[in-house]
């Protein structure tokens, strides 16, 4: 386990990084990113979350006067009122303590149609959802992977997720509140098989997906830096067979497309770098996974890799080697000097 840096990101760009801020991937979807902790850590995380880390050495917390005036910026940008504010994040947004805040401040944006977050559920109470409702917020996409307790703690990495209260916040936000809930499992071959039929029945025994589709099973892709533990990647055809099949024994829409949610491509905040450009950039910090520091050029945040050695507070130069969806990665070119 790693012992991480916590820090409150403030005065730096917004734009730029996956562990926080904003991400525009040339949608009417803008994703909202306060915070990067998370109290699980899951079997599958695709961002090595949670207290078992092996490669995070910073989480981060934005300040909210500060995201909420980026969100602006960026929504205006976008020049269009059909905006989808979704909160996720590389943990677990409910740790944001200003999450109402937050929800409150982006459904009061001009701009804004929806307002969603994604969650593990384990952190939310019947006062919290309440508060959240009254907020604004419009959809909870919530991450069951199990039924079954002792299934669920494994999955989830910890004997303290508490699947009965998990499953009580979702039937309490289906059942008593304005908020529509999609129950969206990873589905991890020979793991949880016979648990998806199961968390279908769940969803729709308790009123799921009201406006929105009730179900969105994910399917558990590897990532370079997520955790695998030996799972199996199933491939995209017998992934899409299977869903097909339940389709058509519940009835009910399983294979999703961005326009079920009311995505769409849209005008894309502009890139400041082309890939294997040569830039100058200022180091102001440590970075999110081991090696890495933060950099700032050009109003945008950036990522630069290998970086063990480059002192924060200096200025090197670095070329650009990921540009992709407005996230920027680098890597160190020549000798560094202090500012």
């Amino acid at each position: 386990m790693s012992k991480c840096n916590n820090i409150l990101i403030r005065d730096i760009p917004l734009f730029g990084c996956i562990a926080f801020g904003i991400i525009d991937r040339g949608t009417n979807v803008l994703q909202v990113r306060p915070i990067s902790e998370c109290p699980l850590s899951c079997i599958f995380c695709s961002t090595d979350a949670g207290s078992r880390t092996k490669q995070r050495i910073s989480e981060y917390m934005v300040d909210l006067p500060q995201l909420l005036a980026a969100f602006e910026w960026a929504a205006s940008y976008k020049e269009t009122n059909d905006i989808e504010a979704h909160i996720d994040t590389v943990g677990e947004p409910s740790m944001y303590p200003q999450l109402v805040e937050l929800v409150g401040g982006l459904s009061k944006n001009s701009h804004v149609k929806t307002v969603s977050m994604q969650t593990n559920g384990t952190l939310l109470s019947e006062k919290l959802i309440d508060k959240l409702e009254s907020a604004g917020l419009s959809r909870i996409n919530m991450s069951i992977e199990s039924l079954e307790p002792e299934l669920a703690k494994r999955i989830a990495g910890t004997d303290a997720y508490n699947l009965t209260r998990v499953l009580e916040n979702a039937e309490y936000i289906a059942r008593n509140t304005g908020i529509d809930l999609l129950i969206a499992p990873v589905w991890l071959p020979g793991i949880n098989d016979d648990e998806m039929p199961k968390l279908i029945e769940f969803a729709l025994r308790i009123g799921s997906g009201k406006r929105w589709p009730a179900l969105g099973i994910q399917k558990f892709l590897p990532h370079k830096y997520g955790r695998k533990q030996g799972i199996r990647s199933m491939d995209w055809e017998e992934f899409y067979l299977r869903l097909r099949r339940w389709e058509e024994m519940y009835g009910i829409k399983l294979v999703l497309k961005p326009e079920d949610f009311g995505s769409f491509e849209w005008k894309a905040i502009p890139r400041m770098f082309k890939r294997y450009e040569k830039v100058k950039v200022n180091v102001v910090g440590p970075g999110w996974m081991k090696g890495e520091k933060l950099a700032v050029a050009r109003d945008r945040v950036l990522t630069i890799v290998d970086a063990d050695r480059i002192p924060v507070g200096s200025e090197v130069y670095v070329r650009m080697e990921r540009v992709v969806d407005g996230i920027y990665i680098a890597k160190k070119q020549t000798s560094w000097k202090t500012i």
